[in-house]
């Protein structure tokens, strides 16, 4: 049987119109009805509308029940009796590049550094606005995670793999490398055929919690592949600086694939599920609504930890995948590959030694010595920098150059062929792709990494020169 798919206006359309009560059907039937019947499962939430009483006893919608009957609640789901007041003081925290930061992305911060749970933050050079937490914002809070404050695209990604090829083989196989491009990455709604494996898809938590049991089969089809927006493969020429010596690589000019996506439809499940709990167990202000958090002492915090923690290392798979059939597709082994993650909370201790759980939201760890990626646009090169391990942002960096302007806005004002001018001046070939990542719709990137000078120390550039991205 099909596992049950419940959709708000379903839910909506038998007569339950609370906002609260609709999330908190969602949640109970997925979590608990998945393998039902839908029409059943529709008449059973159809009487208990008509007659909460008669279910007083059902342990799944007992949380319901309470809410509908206007009792005190008890263990469950149902919403607090009052809304939770942000402080009156807000913490202080350090910006980068701030007269580049819309303001809407800095009152977001603002907002995050009132909640009761916030301990300190920064927010990175490329920052715009985003759900809850900012894009680019980074936030520490005190046993407790926010879903939003992670984001969407849970533990989303940068991969560099680095071959012993001069740059003269890009130039002399563009036409080549653009097929294996084509034929070994898949994006947005494309799916490769044939089920595929990896032991990401074997850990417990597919069976332990129920709510991922839903994800797996989606999680299976999606493996391998890339998400929609500004998630990309490319192939491009990497420069690595002279004394960089704990890279084992010798300064000079190397082919690379550069890859950048994330957990998928599974992250982003999983992010607005856990998101509608917190919701429910807390009630913030309006403008804050987005940043309810969940305790990690509660079973909804630490089931939600488990599912974040799964995310990232399926989005890991992901990208191993991706690189692993383009180097058997190039007959190359690499000689080196460079990682992280962001969107991504973790538990680390700041330089009190106080514990807390830092959130990075499109933020890149920089801890002392340790290497990431920074990616520019489509045309602007990317950094491959080594943390500088600054506690004034967290040990963080930025994740990108960040967008200049909207995805609406860029496709008013970017035709295809400023976009097609802009590639042709760049020397960069691309596949698939819209006027809404045109290079112009982000910020320079230059002027990003030098607002982070003290933060990131450029190890080597990647300069982009084919480009695969979604068609959709």
């Amino acid at each position: 049987m099909k596992k049950l798919k419940l959709r708000a206006r379903e839910v909506e359309k038998i007569g339950y119109t609370d906002e609260d009560l609709v999330s908190l059907i969602i949640h109970l039937v997925h979590r608990h009805y998945l393998q039902h019947d839908r029409n059943e499962v529709l008449q059973k939430l159809k009487d208990l509308k008509e007659d909460p009483s008669a279910f007083g006893q059902d342990p799944v919608f007992r949380p319901l029940v309470e809410r509908l009957c206007a009792k005190p609640s008890g263990k469950g789901f149902s919403s607090p009796h009052h809304e939770l007041k942000l402080s009156d003081t807000l913490i202080d925290y350090k910006i980068f590049g701030a007269s580049a930061i819309e303001r809407e992305a800095i009152n977001q911060m603002d907002t995050a550094m009132q909640l009761p749970i916030a301990v300190t933050g920064a927010l990175m050079a490329d920052a715009h606005s985003g759900y809850g937490l900012p894009i680019g914002g980074v936030l520490a809070t005190r046993n407790a995670v926010i879903p939003f404050g992670v984001g969407m695209d849970i533990g989303c990604r940068m991969c560099l793999s680095l071959y012993e090829l001069p740059p003269a083989f890009i130039e002399n196989n563009r036409r080549s490398l653009s097929h294996i491009l084509h034929e070994n990455t898949r994006f947005g709604h494309a799916e490769f055929q044939g089920r595929k494996e990896h032991p990401v898809l074997d850990r417990k938590e597919f069976s332990e919690i129920s709510f991922l049991r839903g994800q797996k089969d989606k999680a299976y089809a999606q493996l391998g592949t890339s998400g929609h927006g500004n998630h990309f493969v490319e192939f491009g020429i990497v420069s690595i600086k002279e004394g960089i010596l704990d890279l084992n690589l010798a300064a000079g000019d190397y082919v690379g694939v550069l890859s950048h996506s994330g957990s998928r439809n599974m992250g982003a499940s999983i992010a607005q599920h856990y998101t509608d709990i917190a919701k429910l167990k807390r009630k913030l202000p309006k403008g804050a609504i987005n940043l309810a958090w969940l305790d990690l002492e509660e079973e909804e915090g630490q089931e939600y930890w488990q599912a974040m923690t799964l995310a990232g290392e399926y989005s890991a798979a992901n990208h191993r995948i991706i690189h692993e059939r383009l180097s058997l597709a190039l007959n190359e082994k690499p000689l080196q590959v460079i990682e992280n993650h962001h969107n991504f909370a973790w538990k680390e201790k700041l330089a009190d030694g106080t514990e807390v759980i830092i959130h990075r939201k499109g933020a890149t760890p920089a801890r002392k010595d340790v290497y990431g990626i920074i990616p520019g646009s489509m045309t602007s090169p990317g950094f491959i920098v080594k943390g500088k391990g600054n506690p004034v942002s967290l040990w963080s960096a930025s994740h990108g150059a960040g967008r200049a302007m909207s995805r609406a806005e860029a496709r008013s004002r970017f035709t295809p062929k400023i976009l097609k001018e802009a590639l042709k001046r760049a020397g960069v070939d691309l596949l698939g792709g819209g006027t809404d990542e045109a290079p112009g719709a982000y910020k320079d990137i230059h002027a990003v990494m030098q607002h982070q000078k003290d933060l990131v120390e450029i190890a080597g550039i990647f300069y982009p020169k084919i480009v695969r991205m979604s068609e959709d």
